[in-house]
């Protein structure tokens, strides 16, 4: 609550004032006094000389500070200021300017002055305070309280601007301000209740503290030079604003510090220089960004950008912008959507490769690679999403083997995250898995096929084995051979025909199955399936291609097995990291 600005408070301060202190206590007046006096009732500004900003103390600009805070507290019957308050510009305002703790319900206008002391409004309650083009060691505001605004616009402040614990109805404005505070910071307003705080284009040596704030509008550094190289430059952790954070076109040099922030609309950081390098130059860390986070127009980031348990509306980035590797913290980042900016895996896993969990003692965030996943499948990016949680998986399983200590452990791992990376992508394709066993098909009908042209299959029955059929098949027309279950002696067989072939053709053969290397090869591959040609063929080992074959043959059978339960595994979601 504002402070109740009743007429009877105002009667008691002027009457308080009018009892304290007289117009004859500061005769002789000074010239630039009596021109003051001469038209304290008209309400325009009192212009010193020509108005502007006095170099060295003219003694027709002299105006002293206690005579200002007797006619800012009311002055006294006949001397009375105007309803609109106090407006000089022009002064050269010696002494201190010392109103702490006063109760002043008319502006306080005093634009392009020089004083020689920094003014004093500690614990002060008042209207609204111009000092726009002045030139002031410094201002002393902690804890006043302001029915309108604070104003600085073009002011050069060689000292701090301490508005600890203040509370302001309108704006703190120093749009164009220069203030410089080395040993400190420039602005100095932690826990400060306002509706805006203005510095563009300003210039502050020393940085800014606004930890704690709460603003009802917009905090807006553009075009700002803000300085404070070798510490915290922009001290707002904490701060909230229901408006937006601009610091478009700035350049700030030390860290920007909005840990824990709320931010009801944007941070735009546009076209923004970043500098720290080696620290962080934008941290924040738990901030809540309500709006749209801008980091793009050759925004330059020279330190780490964190944003380790952040959450924002929606990313508009460009890879431009974006800080080097090592200096990018996203873990437990949580963003909407990307507009404007890369929206592909490459770009993106290229963004998340910059960042260096070993630097924060650990090895590996897996959170910022399934938040980026969920954003592309609600993007409708679902191919994207998908290589995201394959490299996903592919850098959690490394990092879990660089854990294990036992190098035969070890070794293990390697191995099964091998055959699950190239069948299945970890559990992330595991249509892939499929694939394989069509490759597996065709090169079984490859090396199947190749056997059958060689001869290089026989009947997998022992009665066909036996038969004089068969056996004779494997001798040449020319040759005789006895045999116990026969009298022929002569081969069957053709010059250059294979035993194969010539079984083919025998008509006693007519009935048995015939060989098929694409059915073949399927039904040693697929073990739920029984095709047949497993039961009646089978490589023989003693023709050429054979040996190749029957290797073949057993090897593609636990190639099956292994693959078909993959695909279950994979489908299932059993092979995934949790």
């Amino acid at each position: 609550m504002m402070t109740d600005w009743g007429v009877g408070a105002e009667a008691e301060r002027a009457q308080w004032a009018t009892a304290t202190a007289h117009l004859d206590d500061f005769r002789p007046l000074l010239p630039a006094e009596e021109d003051v006096v001469a038209k304290l009732l008209s309400g325009s500004f009192d212009r010193l000389g020509d108005g502007s900003r006095p170099v060295e103390p003219d003694p027709a600009r002299l105006v002293r500070a206690r005579f200002l805070r007797f006619l800012l507290l009311g002055g006294e019957e006949g001397c009375r200021p105007h309803e609109k308050g106090i407006r000089i510009s022009g002064a050269w305002i010696t002494e201190v300017l010392d109103l702490e703790a006063c109760r002043i319900f008319r502006d306080i206008g005093l634009n392009d002055c020089h004083f020689e002391a920094a003014p004093i409004l500690r614990a002060a309650i008042i209207n609204r305070l111009f000092l726009d083009g002045s030139l002031l060691p410094g201002l002393q505001a902690e804890r006043l309280e302001a029915r309108g605004g604070v104003y600085l616009r073009g002011a050069e402040i060689n000292g701090e601007v301490n508005l600890v614990q203040s509370r302001l109805g309108g704006n703190l404005e120093c749009d164009g301000a220069s203030i410089r505070a080395p040993g400190g910071y420039a602005l100095l307003a932690p826990s400060l209740e306002v509706r805006n705080v203005l510095l563009r284009g300003s210039n502050l040596r020393g940085g800014i503290n606004l930890s704690g704030a709460q603003l009802a509008a917009d905090f807006d550094c553009a075009g700002a030079v803000v300085t404070r190289a070798d510490g915290v430059a922009i001290e707002a952790s904490e701060l909230e604003a229901r408006g937006s954070v601009l610091l478009r076109s700035a350049r700030i040099e030390g860290e920007t510090r909005l840990t824990a922030s709320r931010i009801g609309a944007d941070m735009d950081c546009s076209g923004a220089v970043l500098d720290n390098p080696g620290e962080a130059a934008l941290d924040m860390s738990r901030a809540v960004v309500e709006g749209a986070f801008f980091l793009r127009r050759e925004a330059k980031i020279n330190g780490m950008l964190t944003l380790t348990g952040a959450s924002v509306g929606t990313i508009h980035d460009e890879a431009s912008s974006w800080p080097k590797t090592g200096d990018l913290l996203l873990n437990r980042c949580r963003y909407g959507a990307f507009i404007d900016g890369p929206v592909d895996a490459d770009s993106r896993l290229d963004w998340l490769a910059r960042q260096m969990p070993e630097r924060c003692g650990e090895d590996f965030w897996p959170q910022p690679y399934e938040q980026l996943a969920v954003v592309f499948r609600e993007m409708g990016h679902g191919e994207d999403a998908r290589a995201v949680l394959v490299v996903k998986e592919r850098l959690q399983r490394k990092a879990r083997r660089a854990r294990a200590g036992n190098p035969l452990l070890r070794g293990l791992l390697t191995a099964a995250d091998g055959v699950l990376g190239v069948t299945l992508a970890y559990g992330r394709q595991p249509l892939l898995a499929f694939v394989w066993l069509i490759l597996f098909w065709f090169l079984g009908v490859v090396i199947f096929g190749y056997a059958e042209h060689r001869g290089a299959v026989m009947p997998n029955s022992a009665v066909v084995l036996r038969a004089p059929e068969w056996t004779l098949c494997g001798i040449d027309r020319s040759e005789h051979r006895s045999l116990f279950a026969t009298q022929q002696t002569n081969g069957l067989a053709e010059p250059g025909q294979t035993q194969l072939d010539c079984f083919r053709r025998r008509w006693e053969a007519s009935s048995y199955p015939a060989f098929s290397p694409w059915m073949y090869s399927l039904d040693t591959l697929l073990p739920v399936l029984d095709m047949g040609q497993r039961t009646f063929w089978r490589p023989n080992p003693s023709k050429p291609g054979g040996r190749i074959a029957i290797n073949y043959f057993y090897f593609q059978s636990i190639v099956g097995w292994a693959l078909s339960l993959l695909a279950v595994a994979g489908f299932s979601g059993l092979v995934k990291s949790p």
